[in-house]
């Protein structure tokens, strides 16, 4: 662990500062054939995520809301995302996990009361894995949500921080995520400070928690500004070209 951050000039293994964000590149619109799709690479983390919907539960009438859609996902990762090649069948107690985690915080930003009796399907894969999956996930989800048009009540952006020398590191890569430091995840709604998940992977002291969940918001908003920039950008290139055609 001792190797992770320099206890004298603060930097990190990877060259960042304990509050620095590894290199966000995001792109929307990658599948034609999906509502909404996105590509998202967060350091070497780099994963995929479509969304199809809303549309008639697949399920039957037994297994839709009459007042709200019903939110499915799945979580995946694929067998070359890592170092070494090895088979993840479905059904592992870590899919399951992250799927219930993402299920549960799509949940609570897609507006679901605007689609009742029907179905949301977000699919997310691991195409490199490199830490903070979970929230690259969440991240690439966003954005595929948001590329599909379906209403949200604000971007749900996510975010891992690790206590290691007494300092918290956020956006952690896959070293720091292993190297046996306290660590969690932290899902927000940045314009309304509204945590919507918070997952915690090991034991720390209570005195920590306070100042680890300062540093990952902080986190969450630095990756909501570059993944709004991103939007921003790419609605005014589409209203651009719009006007060129008219």
């Amino acid at each position: 662990m001792a190797t992770l951050l320099d206890p004298i000039i603060g930097f990190r293994i990877d060259g960042r500062r304990s509050n620095e964000l590894r290199k966000i590149q995001c792109e929307v619109g990658v599948f034609a054939q999906a509502d909404g799709s996105a590509i998202l690479s967060q350091g070497n983390t780099k994963v995929v995520a479509t969304v199809y919907g809303p549309h008639e539960n697949r399920g039957g009438r037994s297994k839709s809301l009459h007042d709200k859609a019903v939110i499915n996902c799945q979580y995946s990762v694929a067998t070359f995302s890592g170092t070494e090649r090895k088979s993840r069948p479905h059904g592992d107690w870590k899919t399951i996990e992250i799927t219930a985690h993402l299920k549960q915080t799509f949940e609570a930003v897609i507006q679901t009361e605007k689609y009742p009796k029907s179905q949301i399907d977000i699919y997310v894969e691991v195409l490199q894995s490199d830490g903070s999956n979970f929230c690259a996930c969440v991240n690439a989800a966003t954005l595929a949500i948001i590329d599909a048009g379906i209403p949200i009540k604000d971007y749900v952006c996510a975010c891992s921080v690790a206590l290691i020398r007494d300092s918290p590191l956020i956006d952690i890569n896959h070293l720091e995520e292993t190297s046996g430091a306290p660590h969690f995840t932290l899902a927000l709604l940045p314009n309304y400070d509204q945590i919507v998940l918070l997952e915690h992977a090991s034991r720390m002291h209570v005195d920590y928690l306070d100042k680890m969940i300062e540093s990952s918001m902080v986190g969450c908003k630095d990756i909501y500004a570059v993944l709004n920039k991103y939007i921003k950008s790419r609605v005014g290139t589409i209203s651009k070209n719009f006007s060129n055609l008219i």
